[in-house]
């Protein structure tokens, strides 16, 4: 009608007005899965793990090398070390790793903020501890002997492995030592010093084992004492470089007391990675046990199989470092986008190497337990085996990549406490029922291994993907020293009014071959004035610091606790010691 104001038509949108997430909604399948920037983050996590890969290798040659030449000199000899190689690593080399894998989340959350000095402050903290680590596995070191015939291994293979462990008791200390300096290197995205010491370490460890084994005929105790030097040529070695490079420049400050703080922190960090790795290292040992009350030939195909799973995860294990020191430095930097876009890209990569060494060891299948024995009978038995672990591994290599990730956001204990309940309450059982009550053999103990790793990785996905980001960048400003994000002066955690811009640092100075981190931070987010390097100097001290009397005690009992243990250990020693 004339002068009525026009209804407004109901039309419908056009397809071609239809919202740009509804028109195609193939693709954002893809933009979901790989995310913006996916390309340059791959870049950087394999240049930063595959020199992690080399270092790995690198220190499982040391011991490769000692059981070569050995194994030359006869079945009960090569049954000793290969014995006391298991036993260094599951009472000293396993836990010492774990308890300094807190330095992953905190040496990197660290790195990525403006308190670099801290990360220094860290590895002090983490000298100490290990030092007084030391002590109790120095303990059951000294009665290697009598555990072993507890467990009924054979006397005359008992006898000579405690004559290994006995040796190698100092070696453990250089051992402690240089993974702390590997890790304060990595988690500043230096790697390459780490690679260069350990071929420095293994041709040591070649040349000693040739002269002492082989010429001087010292058998087993000259094997153990070549693994030793090169322990400490390693660590001697990454040291000087270190200085002489001047890579501790920006991180270190010079010895402090500070470092007798925060012990607290520390260990609740230190105990849940221990635990974390600990616990899963120690099932695989336990099924090669298990494995072993079968036959022999179930044996030689299980340390067949068990080899090749040990260089394999060093792959996904390079990666899950590079994830943690991304992942750490981004939420240093409190900038959790990077952190989210590092751990999933993280997992794809993941994914990827994991199907490429999928096919590699389809096409070896028939070749491979050739490399390790002639015996028809095992080798036949691992091509059986070999395609249900190329399943196998997938999983296996994606719960070590989110192990990286839990490290550099913190959450170590929720691993701890999913490979507890999957390896022990799961896989294990499971593992031991079809392998001797359903008569599966081996297959039985790798299906339930396989049943395993499947249930932790659907534990850790949902996990991260329900994870709170931004909780877990305020907790690294306080690994950091830092005041709370969103306190006085300081910006807080939210939505970013504007683009982002990457603020890149490079890490390795001088002519040193360190790969450079780039790491992120919000336009104002770390450049406030509260927040500037020069400004952490003026910081307030924590409410929660320790007096001088406290320290005293408290540090003390720790030193107490450790040397009692020792004595422990060495009176135990004397008193069960067989002529």
């Amino acid at each position: 009608m004339p002068g009525c104001p026009e209804r407004p038509r109901d039309r419908r949108r056009s397809p071609r007005e239809a919202p740009a997430d509804r028109r195609h909604p193939r693709q954002t399948i893809p933009s979901r899965l790989v995310p913006v920037g996916f390309g340059a983050e791959a870049r950087t996590l394999f240049i930063l793990s595959g020199p992690l890969f080399l270092f790995q290798m690198l220190n499982f040659m040391v011991y490769v090398v000692s059981t070569v030449f050995c194994g030359h000199l006869g079945t009960v000899e090569l049954a000793a070390v290969t014995l006391s190689v298991a036993f260094v690593n599951v009472c000293g080399v396993s836990i010492g790793f774990g308890l300094s894998s807190a330095c992953d989340t905190l040496m990197s959350q660290s790195f990525g903020s403006p308190n670099k000095k801290h990360v220094g402050v860290i590895l002090q903290r983490g000298v100490l501890v290990l030092l007084l680590c030391c002590l109790p596995c120095w303990a059951l070191f000294l009665n290697t002997q009598l555990i072993l015939l507890l467990c009924r291994q054979d006397p005359a293979v008992s006898r000579l492995a405690q004559e290994y462990v006995q040796v190698y008791i100092p070696g453990l200390l250089a051992n402690f030592l240089y993974s702390l300096q590997a890790k304060y290197l990595q988690n500043q995205g230096i790697v390459w010093p780490q690679v260069f010491s350990g071929i420095v370490g293994n041709c040591v460890n070649g040349l000693a084992n040739y002269v002492l084994v082989s010429v001087l005929g010292q058998g087993v105790r000259g094997s153990a004492f070549a693994n030793t030097v090169s322990q400490f040529t390693q660590a001697v070695f990454l040291l000087f470089y270190i200085v002489l490079k001047k890579l501790h420049l920006e991180t270190w400050a010079g010895w402090s007391w500070e470092c007798l703080q925060d012990w607290g922190p520390f260990f609740r960090l230190a105990v849940p990675s221990m635990l974390m790795l600990c616990i899963e290292w120690w099932a695989y040992e336990i099924g090669s046990f298990l494995v072993g009350l079968l036959s022999v030939r179930d044996l030689s195909a299980q340390a067949v199989i068990y080899e090749v799973a040990t260089v394999v995860y060093m792959i996904p294990m390079g990666l899950s470092i590079a994830v943690c020191v991304r992942v750490g430095t981004a939420l240093g930097a409190a900038d959790t986008v990077q952190a989210k876009r590092s751990a999933i890209s993280g997992t794809l990569c993941t994914v990827g190497t994991s199907l490429v060494v999928g096919v590699l060891l389809s096409l070896l299948r028939n070749k491979l337990g050739h490399i390790f024995t002639n015996d028809e009978e095992v080798v036949d038995l691992v091509n059986k085996v070999l395609p249900l672990y190329i399943f196998f591994q997938l999983f296996d290599a994606l719960c070590c990549l989110y192990a990286g990730v839990l490290r550099g956001t913190g959450r170590q204990a929720f691993g701890a406490v999913v490979n507890a309940v999957m390896y022990y309450a799961i896989g294990l059982p499971l593992g031991v029922v079809l392998t001797f009550l359903v008569g599966m053999g081996i297959m039985g103990l790798w299906l339930g291994m396989l049943v395993c790793v499947m249930l932790a990785t659907a534990a850790f996905v949902t996990y991260t993907v329900r994870m709170d980001w931004k909780r877990a960048a305020e907790e690294a400003q306080k690994h950091a020293g830092l005041p709370p994000l969103g306190s006085s002066g300081s910006m807080a955690l939210g939505p970013r009014p504007g683009p982002e811009k990457a603020v890149v640092s490079s890490v390795a100075t001088g002519s040193s071959p360190g790969v450079i981190l780039t790491t992120y931070s919000r336009l104002g987010g770390h450049l406030d004035l509260l927040r500037t390097p020069e400004a952490i100097q003026t910081l307030p001290a924590p409410a929660n610091r320790l007096s001088a009397k406290q320290l005293a005690v408290r540090r003390g009992a720790a030193l107490g606790v450790a040397v009692g243990s020792l004595i422990v250990g060495l009176v135990l020693r004397v008193l069960t010691a067989r002529p």
